[in-house]
């Protein structure tokens, strides 16, 4: 089997090839993913049978953590959006901030809406949201489109149980370490969503909007057909809280085999679907089980290139790589840091190449996990930052071929090139911003 700085070379051709495939050739990612995988594999001289094998093993091996949360999570989401859940969440933040603070409000809505409602389909629920602002407050109504266009980006990279960084944890091994992922993500999405508040009340100054027509508009929400903001909230804040408590008790010693339970990402998300299903109920005309069909349809594309990205890890993982890096990393040649803004840049070129954030997520996740043993990191917080560290790539930056680019710019009424140079320019200091952070956090605490 090959090694050496031949093998990198052949990794090297075959993430080139995934983006040729997917960006040039407008292959589906899975498809990619897995032609990537034999190509690899056989271009390493890797035994044909140990091709399929190290496939099947990887596959199944992610799709065995986070097959269950992607569904149960687009449960919460479907059920959030189509009983109008989202939307009161949204206009009772509102009425808590104020007016007067409107950019920061929606920033925040966007934030809490995109935990587990995917950005794309968070931001033309809400667009609406951001017109009828602007009339009521006098602000730039493309102020307040980026300002909740990149709040929902934030938590979209940042915080699971949002696919990306449920697969980015999976993919490396950091299953365990999910509540501390959440928590952290949590923490860095304060200063990233302050930065772009200030952007986007700097920038969207001097962008002037189209008139759009949006199905999705608050005014056509009808408030007496929403559910309670209690019944809004508990389905989505309920998991998070039970993951995050899961691992406070842990980590202060404390062992309950019911709480561990509970508080697994599996069982606490599971609680979370049944509670929507309980308390977000369908208007007439509607279904739970229509409603419950549209969230499997929404995890279906997720699963399988998530699946199709272990795989790839899988192949990855049976080459010499792990041997060749540890015998790089043992001479002393490089170090932690080095790592994390290798990590980052291999996410941003996938992001920036395929226009994908979740791919861009799931590849660069399956390149690092066979590197996680020879790299030594075995703490809750090294894991946590990895994933990190991939969100950030993952984030920087998106353009015109980012279906999100497109869907914030018809949306908001900003054209091309107005989005172009205010939503992308913003997405790269968000990236630029997440990795900032972790590489002081990882020197202060690591």
């Amino acid at each position: 089997m090959i090694t050496g700085p031949s093998l990198l070379l052949l990794i090297l051709a075959s993430i080139i090839l995934i983006i040729l495939l997917t960006a040039k050739f407008k292959l589906h990612p899975f498809l990619a993913l897995i032609a990537a995988c034999f190509f690899l594999g056989v271009t390493v001289r890797m035994p044909l049978p140990d091709i399929v094998k190290s496939m099947e093993k990887g596959f199944g091996g992610i799709m065995s953590y986070i097959g269950m949360i992607v569904v149960f999570g687009s449960v919460i989401g479907v059920f959030l959006e189509k009983s109008g859940g989202a939307m009161k969440i949204a206009q009772s933040i509102i009425k808590l901030t104020g007016e007067k603070k409107t950019i920061p409000a929606i920033s925040l809505i966007g934030a809490v809406v995109s935990v587990p409602v995917f950005c794309d389909s968070g931001f033309i629920l809400l667009s609406g949201l951001a017109d009828k602002i602007s009339k009521l407050s006098n602000t730039s109504k493309a102020s307040l489109s980026l300002s909740l266009a990149t709040g929902l980006y934030t938590t979209h990279t940042l915080v699971p149980p949002t696919p990306g960084p449920i697969a980015a944890a999976g993919n490396i091994g950091a299953s365990g370490y999910l509540g501390t992922i959440i928590l952290l993500g949590l923490c860095f999405s304060i200063p990233v969503l302050l930065v772009t508040q200030l952007l986007s009340k700097k920038i969207g100054k001097s962008i002037i909007t189209n008139e759009i027509q949006n199905m999705d508009s608050v005014e056509q929400n009808d408030s007496s057909s929403m559910p309670s903001l209690t019944n809004a909230l508990i389905p989505l804040l309920l998991p998070i809280l039970l993951i995050a408590l899961g691992t406070i008790i842990r980590f202060v010693g404390i062992e309950n085999e019911w709480f561990n339970f509970i508080s697994d990402p599996v069982v606490a998300i599971f609680i979370g679907a049944i509670i929507a299903m309980l308390l977000l109920r369908p208007r007439a005309g509607d279904t739970i089980k229509n409603w419950f069909i549209e969230a499997v349809k929404v995890s279906g594309p997720i699963l399988i290139i998530t699946a199709a990205g272990g795989a790839f890890g899988g192949v990855l993982k049976a080459t010499s790589l792990a041997d060749y890096v540890r015998q790089w990393m043992t001479s002393g040649e490089s170090d932690d840091i080095f790592i994390l803004l290798l990590i980052f840049v291999i996410a941003a070129v996938l992001k920036s190449a395929q226009g994908s954030s979740t791919s861009a997520m799931v590849i660069t996740s399956s390149l690092l996990a066979p590197l996680i043993p020879v790299l030594g990191w075995d703490s809750a917080i090294q894991f946590a930052l990895a994933v990190l560290v991939i969100g950030g790539g993952a984030m920087t930056v998106s353009h015109f071929n980012d279906s999100y680019f497109w869907v914030v710019s018809q949306f908001s009424g900003m054209s091309a090139r107005d989005t172009n140079r205010s939503f992308t320019l913003i997405t790269g200091v968000q990236g630029l911003l997440v990795l900032t952070l972790s590489i002081l956090v990882w020197v202060l605490f690591v």
